[in-house]
Formats: structure tokens, C-alpha cells, sequence
């Protein structure tokens, strides 16, 4: 069979998800034709994605979140995402037409908004699946942080709901088994190549990533009251060199996605604005997470993650409490069993709903 990928480009998670499903599906003897990233003019695609997806990477306008400080903004996000409507009627039209022309048998959307409302009023020939850690909160299994914001998170429900409109199935991505619905199948987290056969090992430095600069203080701080505490940090500051040194042993770096793994590999422990993706990357590896919620969606990625053992959680990036945690913590073996079966359990789900030739579903309640 032959697939368009439509990815979200909103963070760094979606973008590993859609490496390691085309490694899969073509490792089943499937193929990539065309990928579409639904982007904003505040993100970059990353690099390490146009290199290593092996086809054409087309670009188009699609919602995001505005940060503000240390959360994201939501009435200066809707503000803003209200002002670009032209902008996202274009990017309807033109999504129907791309994929019209791609000559794919099915789509794979990964969270990607526009591509859903292309389905809802088009019903492109191809049939989507869509995959995501985000569609877990449409299972009624699902527990909701109890400190997350309610009206924020009916929203959060809302978006989710449209990025699927008019899909066939859905593939909801879990820390953990739970049982799915006849439009629903959980599945283990997408992990890439690089992570699954990485050796992992305990350094001397704590890991760090942050999408939102608004936290470098928090680091600097830390390093100037502890600079005998090796830190390597990532981040997405635009028209920062590679590497920044700051002091003997603090750096700031460039996402670069072989490094990042090494990184990974050798870290004692790893801090983070509680994205599904790399959260799930140190869990595999051994590595005690410090969690810091930037939204009401890493809010619940966060809750849901500590009761897998990811961690801890905190509204800061607060290191001295992960070193601490550093030398305590244990890993999760049933996850490391979970994540092993996601190739078997993905490939199959997939050719059995795509083999069904069941009729779209329009996703508007819980499932």
C-alpha cells in the first residue's frame, strides 16, 4: 500500500512518531509517497526530519499555540489563529488536492488539524488513520490530570476530536495497555530505530530539552548555585549557534537528533516540558524524567506518565530534586516489554482497518 504521512509541526514528537512508522511500513514492504507538515511561521521543520523521511517534505499553514512566558497563551493563540483564517482555507484546498494527487491508498495523519477538516467537508477517496498520544483522552478509561484546567481541556478534547473528523480508525499511543473500542486501538509509543537499539549507560550530566527559552533561567540559576553538576541542555532558540557554552559544565545545543540519542544513552537523568515523545525515549532508556508542563495537554502527558514511573513533575525546571531522584530511581521493565511489541501491533492494526474498507467516522463523543 502506498501512504501520505500529514504531520503536525508542532514540537519535535510528531515528527519522530512519522520516521519510525515509514521505517516500519516499509520494513513490512509498504511506501511513503508524499508528506505534508502543517506548520506556523514561529516553528522550523527540523532539519533531521528532511534528511531522514527519504521523500519530498511540502509545507502548509496550520494552527499552533503562542507561548507566553512560561505556558502557552490561549486567548493569544485563538487571537492569532483567528487572524490567519484565509491562511487555512488556502491550506484546506490545497490538502485535498495534494492528496487527490499523491496517488496514495491511505493517509496517516499524526494530530495534524487541517487534514482533518479537509476530511470533513471533501471525504478524500483515501481513507486516514490517525495516531497520536492526544486521542487517549477520547477513551473514557482515560484519567485526566485532577489539577488540569476543565475548560482547557474540553478544548483540548475539541481540537483533538477535529483532527479526526472523517477518519477510518484511530491509533491512540499509551505509556500503557488499555483497553480500545471498535474506532479505537491503543497502542504502544512510536519509538525510533535509534532509541530502541541505543546502549544505555549512566554519565555524570543531566539531559535536558526545552521547546519554550522562557525556561533558561532556571538552568542558569541552578548552574551558578551548583557548576560541579555537568548539564547538557536542547533547545529550539532561533539563530543560536550549535553550541553554547556557558561556564565548565553547562551547554545549550541545537536540536540534532543523532546527537540528542547519544545524549540520551549516556544521561543519569533528563529534564523536559513533558512531551509524550521523549518522555516515553528516556523512560525506554532507563532515565529518571523531570516533567514541566508548558500546556494543559502536558499537563495530563505529565500526570499520565507518573503513574508509568516516569518521574517527577514540577513547575520549574527543577534539577537539584532530579539529581536526587537520579539516585533512587528504577525503570520500568513492562514498559521496555510494551514498546518492543509496537511493530507487530501497529503494521497489523493498520492492514486490518485499511482490509475492513469500513465507513469514515465523524469523532465527536468520547470512544
Amino acid at each position: 500500500m502506498k501512504f501520505l504521512f500529514a504531520v503536525q509541526g508542532e514540537g519535535r514528537g510528531h515528527f519522530t512518531q512519522a520516521l519510525s512508522m515509514k521505517t516500519m511500513l516499509e520494513r513490512n514492504g509498504h511506501k511513503v509517497v508524499a508528506v505534508v507538515v502543517g506548520k506556523s511561521r514561529s516553528r522550523s521543520i527540523p532539519e533531521f526530519f528532511r534528511k531522514r523521511i527519504g521523500t519530498e517534505v511540502l509545507t502548509f499553514s496550520s494552527p499552533n499555540f503562542i507561548p507566553s512566558g512560561r505556558r502557552a497563551n490561549l486567548l493569544g493563540s485563538i487571537v492569532y489563529n483567528v487572524l490567519h483564517l484565509p491562511e487555512y482555507i488556502a491550506a484546506v484546498l490545497w490538502l485535498r488536492r495534494t492528496i487527490e494527487n499523491s496517488g496514495a491508498d491511505a493517509v496517516i495523519n499524526f494530530y495534524e488539524l487541517m487534514t482533518g477538516f479537509t476530511y470533513k467537508i471533501f471525504s478524500p477517496r483515501a481513507p486516514m488513520i490517525c495516531v497520536g498520544h492526544q486521542y487517549l483522552m477520547l477513551n473514557k478509561r482515560f484519567a485526566v490530570a485532577p489539577t488540569a484546567n476543565r475548560f482547557q481541556v474540553f478544548l483540548l478534547k475539541m481540537f483533538t476530536r477535529a483532527t479526526a473528523l472523517g477518519c477510518r480508525h484511530i491509533l491512540a499511543l499509551s505509556f500503557r495497555y488499555m483497553p480500545g473500542t471498535a474506532r479505537m486501538t491503543v497502542v504502544p509509543p512510536l519509538l525510533r530505530c535509534e532509541v530502541l537499539n541505543a546502549v544505555p549507560h549512566k554519565g555524570d550530566y543531566v539531559l535536558g530539552y526545552m521547546l519554550n527559552p522562557a525556561f533558561e533561567n532556571d538552568v542558569r540559576n541552578y548552574h551558578a548555585a551548583h557548576p560541579e553538576t555537568p548539564m547538557r541542555f536542547f533547545w529550539d532558540k532561533k539563530g543560536a549557534p550549535k553550541v553554547t557554552d556557558i561556564g565548565r559544565n553547562l551547554t545549550f545545543h541545537t536540536i540534532d537528533d543523532v546527537e540528542f540519542v547519544k545524549s540520551m544513552a549516556g544521561c543519569k537523568a533528563y529534564a523536559t516540558t513533558a512531551g509524550f515523545e521523549s518522555v516515553c525515549e528516556a523512560m525506554y532508556l532507563g532515565k529518571p524524567v523531570l516533567m514541566v508542563p508548558v500546556h494543559v495537554e502536558q499537563d495530563c502527558n505529565a500526570y499520565d506518565a507518573l503513574a508509568s514511573g516516569a518521574g517527577m513533575v514540577s513547575d520549574r525546571f527543577d534539577i537539584g530534586s532530579l539529581v536526587g531522584l537520579s539516585l533512587i530511581y528504577r525503570q520500568n521493565r513492562e514498559f521496555v516489554s510494551w514498546v518492543d511489541g509496537c511493530e507487530a501491533c501497529m503494521v497489523s492494526e493498520i492492514e486490518r482497518v485499511l482490509s475492513a474498507g469500513s465507513t469514515p467516522q465523524l469523532v465527536f463523543q468520547p470512544i
